[in-house]
């Protein structure tokens, strides 16, 4: 809904508006006065905008008006060549050529055979029911050709229509632009430019006959259709990073042995944890550890999930999640907090690592286990390894941003009072800064359970190959209950984690 202007905007001058619009100022000054008079939408016309629509939006540097109108249109101009010179029934003809052939293939190879005295009842059912097939496509393309008219009225109506809307709207459009300009004119575009009615009128005559032609021709030039390169480069270049990745396996082997033997240490000393002592033992302290860090809420709900895991048999399984989905974890929060801490404070190390981040949370994850199999081979600790770039980024760009949170004048106040370096980060930023913090923790675990299932692809095991298992033979009620599983286990960690922040901020706040 339209709001009302500011009353500075209602008593613009005509000086101001003719400056603004250059011609035609007698009757934008009516059009603005009006649409600025009400609350509500101004029923407002403008004849050269619903004539020249487009056009006009470019000439005023209206480009949004350009670009929507513009594509309006050519939806309804697709409409009407459709209907005058499209062949709607062109695919049904070709089909109908192929089966006439085809039939009366069969029909001769039929005569052939009967005159040599053998059984042609097979073919000629085949033949017949092709012929039905064939009078069929007939009927239906004649149909699609009597459609033309449809298509023809459809386009009118859309024309018609995008017309009124663009005269109506045209106004208001260009009088919410005024109000930008009397705030900033250098930035927001004026007047009538030639230059602009120019580069919209290019960009109409290189996309609206391109598209027309695409859309309504049979059989286009094969280039407007398909790219003309095929795999002139791509073929080469993926040989080339071929031929990379074995160089780096095979020089480097040494290094990525080393990750390798860190990660599977740090997974076996969680799995002894977790999966080696008795059952009853893990579950006593991870309850007490619940009740004494998060509450007896927290401690209550971890009862219900592990009661869960236990009770349906996924315990060992939900443990070797545990300790996978810890170990990534514990990396992706001592490496990612650091580096936030980092970016925070460093406003080049932080652009110079935004594409990198970006990189590694848009990357589809499967495409994390090429180059992790290649070099780190398979099992547990490449999982580990796919889990954590995936999900490092949310602590380091929210702890990034925690810092960036803390107010500069606390942190002159606390340096003013003689506080070091160390004291400014470790009692003033961190904790100003620890809920974006905790959220960023939040996220990152939430993201590793996430990878379990696909970390499962290259054998690292748990409740994500249940997952997987159930994916390949379709067991819908194996699928389900692991992947509430795998859901407790994420719940359970995070409450814990969160719950021991939210009550150390209630005890400073007593």
């Amino acid at each position: 809904m339209h709001q009302q202007k500011p009353t500075q905007s209602l008593g613009a001058s005509r000086a101001t508006i003719n400056q603004f619009v250059g011609k035609n100022t007698g009757y934008y000054v009516g059009a603005f006065t009006k649409i600025q008079s009400v609350s509500q939408f101004a029923w407002t016309w403008n004849t050269k905008a619903a004539l020249f629509g487009p056009f006009w939006g470019a000439a005023r540097g209206l480009w949004g008006y350009f670009w929507i109108f513009m594509l309006l249109e050519l939806f309804a101009l697709v409409q009407l060549g459709k209907g005058l010179w499209g062949n709607l029934d062109a695919e049904k003809l070709a089909r109908v050529d192929k089966l006439t052939e085809r039939y009366q293939q069969l029909e001769q190879k039929a005569q052939v055979t009967i005159s040599a005295g053998g059984d042609a009842t097979g073919l000629l059912n085949i033949a017949a029911n092709l012929k039905k097939v064939t009078e069929e496509l007939v009927l239906e393309g004649a149909e699609l050709a009597s459609g033309a008219s449809n298509y023809i009225l459809a386009g009118i109506v859309i024309l018609f229509a995008v017309k009124i809307i663009q005269g109506f709207y045209a106004n208001t459009c260009y009088e919410t632009q005024y109000l930008k300009w009397r705030s900033d004119p250098t930035a927001i575009p004026s007047g009538l430019n030639f230059v602009w009615s120019l580069y919209g009128a290019l960009l109409w005559l290189t996309i609206v006959p391109m598209t027309l032609y695409r859309f309504t021709v049979t059989n286009p030039i094969e280039w407007l259709v398909t790219f003309p390169i095929e795999k002139q480069v791509f073929t080469p270049l993926s040989k080339a990073i071929d031929h990379g990745f074995d160089w780096l396996s095979n020089n480097f082997s040494g290094l990525f042995e080393s990750v390798v033997i860190v990660i599977r240490s740090l997974l076996k000393s969680l799995e002894t944890i977790f999966v080696g002592t008795p059952w009853p033992v893990v579950m006593i302290v991870i309850l007490v550890i619940a009740w004494r860090i998060a509450g007896p809420r927290v401690s209550i709900f971890t009862a219900g999930a592990l009661g869960y895991l236990a009770i349906l048999g996924l315990w060992e399984t939900s443990m070797v999640t545990v300790a996978l989905l810890g170990a990534a974890a514990v990396l992706c929060i001592v490496i990612g907090i650091p580096l936030g801490i980092w970016f925070g404070k460093n406003e080049r190390a932080y652009s110079s690592a935004l594409p990198v981040l970006d990189f590694m949370q848009t990357m589809p994850a499967f495409v994390y286990l090429i180059p992790i199999i290649a070099f780190f081979g398979t099992g547990k600790p490449p999982g580990i390894i796919a889990t954590i770039i995936f999900g490092m980024p949310p602590v380091i760009r929210l702890t990034a941003l925690g810092m960036r949170g803390v107010p500069e004048e606390t942190k002159e106040a606390a340096v003013a009072f003689g506080a070091t370096r160390w004291i400014l980060l470790k009692d003033v930023e961190l904790p100003l800064a620890m809920p974006s913090i905790m959220t960023g923790i939040n996220q990152t675990i939430l993201m590793c359970l996430s990878m379990v299932v696909i970390a499962s692809l290259i054998g690292a095991g748990g409740l994500g190959k249940s997952v997987l298992e159930a994916l390949q033979y379709a067991a819908k009620g194996q699928g389900l209950l692991a992947g509430v599983a795998i859901l407790c286990c994420a719940m359970v960690i995070d409450r814990i984690v969160q719950g021991h922040y939210k009550r150390t901020v209630s005890r400073q706040h007593r």
